[in-house]
C-alpha cells in the first residue's frame, strides 16, 4: 500500500511540474482571427453592395490597411467597419484602419 501511496505522490509531482512548464502568458492579444464579432456586425457587412478595391498588400488579421482603402462605418456599432478588398469582405477597427477579421 505504501508503494503504491509513493507511486502516486511521485506521479502528482512529475505532472504538476509539466503543467507548470506549459503555462502561457500572452501580453498583447495574438491576431489568430478568432474575435467574435456581434452578429449585427456580420450581418450588416454580408448584407452590404459594396464594390471591391485591388490591394497589393498582405490582407491578414493584425495589418493595417492605408488610409487609400476606404472603409466603412457599421452603423450604431462603435469600433467596427468593413471594406471589401480583392473580393473578400474585412471587418477594420475604423480609426486605425486594422483589420480584426477577414470573412471568408
Amino acid at each position: 500500500m505504501r508503494k503504491i501511496m509513493l507511486a502516486a505522490a511521485a506521479m502528482l509531482t512529475i505532472s504538476s511540474a509539466a503543467f507548470a512548464q506549459s503555462t502561457v502568458i500572452v501580453t498583447d492579444p495574438a491576431p489568430t482571427g478568432s474575435v467574435v464579432l456581434p452578429g449585427e456586425v456580420r450581418t450588416y457587412v454580408m448584407e452590404q453592395n459594396t464594390p471591391s478595391v485591388v490591394y497589393d498588400g498582405d490582407i491578414a488579421v493584425g495589418a493595417t490597411l492605408p488610409d487609400t482603402v476606404e472603409v466603412h462605418t457599421v452603423p450604431n456599432m462603435d469600433g467596427y467597419g468593413y471594406t471589401v478588398v480583392n473580393e473578400r469582405r474585412v471587418i477594420v477597427e475604423p480609426k486605425t484602419h486594422r483589420v480584426i477579421q477577414v470573412i471568408e
